[in-house]
């Protein structure tokens, strides 16, 4: 009778309790111990110091549901009565209590500490025994068995191969590890690219309607991905084939890859994807698979690689990430934060030499990466560095800029009287024609900004540089978003109190619509210029997109889109209408009012009063006042329903 060497009999209820959050692992561990034993066993080999051939070194695992255990068996290279002492019954910390007190609450962070890999199968069984027979000439064979507790025993027994079975007497709490189904999806999560063979029953097809098993065995596992290979030895089709392997599911091709291979100052290699990304930032998210050693760990690695690379897909391997530690010791661990600053670094590099190297090609993939990109300027600084010579901006003409560039291009033109640089751009083409054009009579260049992370785009370029706009189009008049001078509303004759009858004669007859605010002003813009439009302060609209993406935001999206009613008085039916509004027996009557009074309070008074009359005066005129707002609503896309029905009836009643 042997016993295991702690200073506490808790050890295996720590374990069985707070060893993994997950307690799928188990089958991880032990299939990764029985890799290296066989990873061992090949280099003793290569060495010279086992001889002759090594015979078969499948890993297997073994169901037998009448016995109710799980076996994990290999070929590798076994272990002596004094090697299972060594490894198996010491444990290698002091004392339990002090396990316990210093890790109670990062319970994951102990095999990565302790090397406790194989007790993780305490968790489902509640009794293991293990047969070995180690590679060592004229050894014995061991058998260890254990019903968690600190108490084992040992013995010698017969065994005829070389190599160690692990044999899991399962708990009748975990009896889902006694189904072929559940082993074959965990083998597939975890060991799909082992460098051993995993065999796990036998391959299986359908033959005259029915499932026949084959005597063929059923490999888990591709020894040799392609991320271990030298990109040299891989072709365009090969990196394909294998994007596939990774996700059976997903149809469409990658835009390209990037092949990673570094052994200093640390070891790493891997294949990055791109996939398309046209919008919603989840959607794609968790399709980085890590690994240590081809051993999976994680396709939750938001914390572990720069937030924006989680939209890309594809493989990190690297020996020097803890193989068995939780997540958030991964993201204090230095090895971890060199890596993902490497990986930046390669992306990074990798755009701009496709920038470079061929611009019409990128140009073509743009719309598909742009997300990506944004994605990792707005959330990494050293990524913006380098991207902001390789983001591009697309014009209404299908042409393709870099920031600076672009800003070369406009500035002699759009650049207004204080000395901002004016980019105009529009997120809807079709609604926004009627701005659009208006600019374009003038000689002004307008974006197109359709992508869920332009907003945010645009408000970064605007902190790193000053004097520099972007301005929507339709967010003013085009005289007023590009000022050129003070003097622009010069041919504005009216007075305040007519340009308030008519603001109050519009208000009377605006849709009610409790999503939507309306502010009425006149304005004198240009006699071409439509007579009443719509317009929406840059400002607020701007926050209320970004608040759809951004905590701590919410304030703005919950306001009611906000619109400013243009009353263009330079329009000629405008002054129609202003003109009847100030007929002269109007405008006697308010003076012969107002010639009464001299103190201040009675001259507000009059002027309330010609407002009143001049409103008094339109009510004639609703026909036409409806007209032309709906004209104003048409241009901005928002006359819809019955509305639009009104609109058409109205209109051949006027024609």
């Amino acid at each position: 009778m042997a016993t295991i060497k702690v200073t506490s009999e808790n050890i295996f209820p720590v374990i069985k309790k707070f060893l993994y959050s997950d307690h799928e692992i188990f089958l991880r561990e032990l299939i990764s111990n029985a890799v290296d034993a066989t990873q061992k066993l090949k280099t003793l080999s290569r060495s010279g110091d086992v001889k002759g051939d090594l015979g078969d070194v499948r890993v297997r695992v073994l169901i037998d549901k009448k016995k109710k255990t799980l076996t994990v068996q290999d070929h590798g290279i076994g272990m002596t009565a004094e090697e299972v002492d060594k490894y198996i019954n010491q444990i290698a910390f002091s004392g339990a209590e002090e396990f316990v007190n210093k890790y109670k609450d990062q319970a994951e962070a102990i095999i990565g500490h302790f090397g406790l890999g194989f007790y993780s199968a305490f968790m489902v069984a509640d009794k293991v025994e293990i047969f070995s027979l180690s590679y060592k000439d004229d050894s014995k064979a061991v058998h260890w068995s254990c019903s968690g507790d600190t108490e084992v025993e040992m013995e010698d027994t017969i065994k005829s191969e070389r190599g160690t079975d692990i044999v899991l007497h399962i708990n009748k709490e975990f009896e889902q590890y006694l189904e072929d189904a559940t082993i074959e999806g965990l083998l597939k999560k975890y060991c799909k690219f082992l460098p051993v063979e995993i065999a796990f029953g036998k391959k299986k097809e359908w033959k005259d309607g029915k499932e026949v098993e084959l005597d063929e065995e059923n490999i888990i596992n591709n020894v040799a991905p392609a991320w271990t290979k030298k990109p040299a030895d891989l072709k365009e089709e090969d990196y394909k084939t294998f994007y596939h392997e990774l996700y059976p599911t997903l149809m469409d091709e990658p835009l390209f890859h990037i092949h990673l291979n570094v052994d200093y100052p640390f070891n790493l290699t891997g294949i990055l994807y791109f996939p398309k990304i046209k919008s919603n930032l989840d959607v794609h998210r968790n399709k980085i698979q890590l690994y240590c050693n081809q051993v999976f760990v994680t396709d939750e690695v938001e914390n572990i690689v720069p937030e924006y690379l989680t939209l890309l897909h594809g493989v990190i391997d690297s020996p020097d990430i803890p193989l068995n530690v939780s997540r958030s010791y991964l993201q204090s661990d230095n090895n971890v934060k060199k890596i993902s600053s490497h990986i930046t670094k390669k992306v990074a590099d990798k755009l701009a030499e496709m920038y470079k190297t061929d611009k019409a090609d990128f140009e073509k993939k743009w719309d598909d990466i742009k997300m990506f990109i944004q994605f990792g300027m707005l959330t990494d600084e050293k990524f913006y560095e380098k991207a902001v010579d390789f983001a591009l901006l697309k014009n209404l003409d299908g042409e393709y800029y870099t920031q600076k560039d672009y800003i070369e291009k406009i500035k002699a033109n759009q650049t207004d009287k204080d000395g901002n640089i004016v980019v105009l751009y529009t997120q809807d083409k079709d609604q926004n024609y009627t701005y659009i054009e208006r600019a374009k009579q003038k000689g002004y260049d307008i974006l197109e900004m359709t992508g869920e992370l332009d907003v945010h785009q645009m408000s970064q370029a605007e902190q790193k540089q000053e004097k520099l706009r972007f301005v929507r189009v339709d967010s003013d008049v085009i005289e007023n978003i590009i000022k050129k001078n003070d003097n622009d509303n010069a041919n504005d004759n009216y007075t305040t109190e007519q340009k308030e009858g008519m603001r109050k004669a519009f208000e009377g007859v605006l849709p009610e619509n409790s999503k939507l605010n309306y502010f009425v002003n006149c304005e004198a813009t240009a006699e071409d210029a439509l007579p009443v439009f719509l317009t929406q302060n840059e400002f607020m609209r701007r926050m209320k997109e970004m608040s759809a993406h951004q905590q701590g935001m919410s304030f703005y999206g919950q306001m009611p889109d906000q619109y400013n009613l243009v009353i263009n008085t330079a329009h000629p039916l405008i002054k129609e209408l202003m003109d009847k509004m100030t007929s002269e027996t109007v405008m006697e009557e308010v003076k012969k009012n107002a010639s009464g009074h001299s103190d201040k309070e009675n001259a507000n008074e009059d002027a309330k009063e010609m407002v009143e009359k001049t409103v008094w005066t339109l009510k004639d005129q609703d026909e036409r006042l409806k007209q032309l707002l709906d004209i104003a609503l048409l241009a901005s896309g928002q006359l819809k329903g019955e509305a639009l029905a009104n609109f058409v009836n109205r209109s051949v009643s006027l024609l």
